[in-house]
């Protein structure tokens, strides 16, 4: 049985309440039941300490700009964390909301250990929720990614997931992205068509990027000319066929909730079943 097996005979087993340390994943089952009285929703005030434990525990290791951050306490020890964050598209918040960008947000990281119960998402979003209601936002977004992800060497980096805390939530579903080809790193990563353009041109933040490229291999020449960039992209990655992340949200207000499209039916399992194509 191999890696994406183990993990689809997981899904089969409703396994499917994620979890993360030191970069694995994991899952815990839907039934269990976290005790309140264990655990505390704290917000972060800067942006170490959530930088520093979705780095050390989950895959993507980055953080998004984020406006807010929430930890997840079990006995006054860091067990998870959500960040919320100024969308990458500002059409996400108010083409959907029908309210200004700055009176939304993204669910952009939410990572908990291996050791919170099942039902710890929904415990945790649900009081993260409460407390940006009263900051004044009016409407929450979010994306689950149901494809794997796979390093060249075949282990499983991403299992992919639906969002069943966003069910658990009630979130409204609201279907599929737009299909797009991904290019894949060899450790499995995406690499990202935005943070690559910023390459092209010249921009700040793309460090961790060239360091990434010079790793696997690439010449130091190949940041000379938007050409050999695109060279050494076709070499050093790999295409994947993707057919798009499942969207949800949240309207916080009677008002904002009846703007908002109609929810579509859950997504199933199958696509997780499936072995990611190329």
């Amino acid at each position: 049985m191999d890696d994406l097996d183990r993990v689809s005979a997981r899904v089969e087993n409703r396994h499917m309440n994620q979890r993360w340390r030191i970069g694995r994943t994991s899952y815990r089952v839907p039934e269990e039941v976290i005790d309140p009285r264990e655990y505390e929703v704290a917000t972060l005030a800067g942006e170490r300490e959530a930088k520093e434990f979705i780095r050390t525990h989950h895959h993507l290791k980055s953080t998004p700009p984020s406006r807010w951050r929430f930890g997840l306490f079990r006995r006054g020890v860091l067990v998870g964390v959500a960040v919320f964050s100024h969308p990458v598209n500002d059409r996400s918040i108010t083409n959907l909301f029908q309210i200004p960008v700055e009176d939304g947000v993204e669910l952009g990281r939410l990572v908990l250990l291996d050791e919170v119960p099942g039902n710890g998402e929904s415990f945790f979003v649900a009081r993260c929720f409460h407390n940006l209601k009263r900051e004044g936002i009016a409407g929450v977004v979010s994306f689950a990614d149901p494809v794997a992800r796979m390093a060249s060497d075949g282990t499983i980096v991403a299992p992919g997931h639906i969002g069943t805390v966003y069910k658990a939530l009630s979130g409204a579903y609201l279907g599929r992205s737009t299909p797009r080809i991904l290019r894949i790193l060899p450790d499995g990563q995406v690499l990202s068509e935005r943070t690559l353009q910023k390459l092209r041109a010249g921009e700040r933040g793309t460090q961790a990027l060239r360091a990434t490229l010079l790793h696997f291999g690439a010449p130091e020449a190949s940041f000379a000319t938007a050409e050999a960039l695109q060279e050494v992209v076709r070499q050093l990655t790999r295409p994947l066929r993707h057919r798009g992340v499942h969207k949800y949200a949240w309207g916080f207000t009677p008002a904002v909730r009846k703007k908002m499209p109609r929810s579509l039916p859950y997504p199933d399992l199958a696509p997780l079943l499936q072995k990611p194509t190329i």
